[in-house]
């Protein structure tokens, strides 16, 4: 995880400290597949937490769990100190702060919002001046990894609490520039996937076993955890979604739209863009972004 704002106070108390966790309650906006998963890892750890979600029933399981629910966004604020969202697109995160029974209306002095979303460094710098002009803190804080590698913190000055999701952070100074980051490393990613679905079909259709091709690749140099992992699920055409396909691509389009921005040329990512819309065409983006192996793969099935 990325951060490139921290906030204004530092939080009190001790992560490690489970009679301390009590006096603190934290708000959690966007239930998706990554934002169920470390809902459900702060409520492992002791942690109180309120949350929201559009389609409520979302939160009907954290609630087992010991989670509350929140009406609105706008009733997480004001119940909590400190509120963290991780919404699916700039559209989304926009929405959720300036929209009615919103953030803005109920952010103020003394209460921190952390947006864990991806999204692209003008929607980061907008939401960060209306919270920051309505007395609140704002800290810029995408995640990089799948629900599966979420052991990550929040920058120590901002939320010591986060601890418990721990694994390493870096500041980046401006906000903006954690939305830029994880732009380049989600186009990197996208571009690899690509690469890696093609070289798996060529072997498949050359007469080589794609399982040996797997062995390989995972002694040379390219060997890399994103092929171990997706490699045995992408060969069985099971693409069980840890990071939808049409988040994957709508990454892609806004990393291309950095790249513009900053006269780049970026052929490769441009490439696998087409391909994540081919694939989002075919029906597939609600998979897994591996399942852009089904656009090479012709005649496999895609689930």
């Amino acid at each position: 995880m990325w951060h490139s704002h921290c906030l204004v106070e530092r939080i009190c108390f001790d992560p490690r400290n489970p009679s301390v966790r009590e006096m603190e309650e934290i708000g959690f906006l966007g239930l998706g597949i990554m934002g169920k998963a470390m809902s459900m890892n702060l409520l492992r750890h002791g942690f109180k937490l309120t949350v929201w979600n559009r389609t409520l029933s979302r939160c009907d399981e954290l609630v087992e769990h010991g989670a509350t629910i929140g009406e609105t966004p706008a009733a997480v604020i004001k119940k909590c100190k400190y509120t963290i969202a991780m919404l699916s697109d700039p559209a989304a995160a926009l929405s959720v702060v300036f929209g009615e029974d919103g953030v803005l209306e109920q952010i103020g002095s003394g209460k921190g919002y952390i947006d864990m979303s991806t999204v692209d460094a003008e929607t980061s710098s907008k939401i960060s001046e209306a919270i920051t002009s309505k007395g609140g803190s704002f800290l810029e804080a995408p995640v990089s990894g799948s629900k599966n590698l979420l052991r990550m913190a929040l920058y120590e000055a901002a939320l010591p609490a986060f601890d418990v999701l721990g694994k390493k952070s870096f500041f980046l100074g401006q906000v903006g520039n954690g939305a830029k980051m994880k732009l380049v490393v989600n186009m990197i990613m996208g571009s690899m996937m690509n690469a890696f679905s093609e070289g798996l079909v060529l072997a498949d259709k050359s007469g080589l076993n794609p399982q040996t091709l797997l062995d390989v690749l995972d002694l040379g140099a390219i060997a890399n955890p994103m092929f171990k992992m997706k490699g045995p699920s992408m060969i069985q055409s099971s693409y069980s979604p840890a990071f939808p396909l049409k988040h994957q691509q709508k990454d892609m389009r806004l990393a291309l739209a950095l790249g513009d921005e900053n006269e780049v040329p970026m052929p490769v990512a441009a490439a696998a863009n087409e391909a994540f819309k081919k694939a989002r065409g075919m029906g597939l983006g609600d998979l897994d972004f591996s399942a852009v192996h089904e656009t090479v793969s012709s005649g496999k099935g895609s689930s």
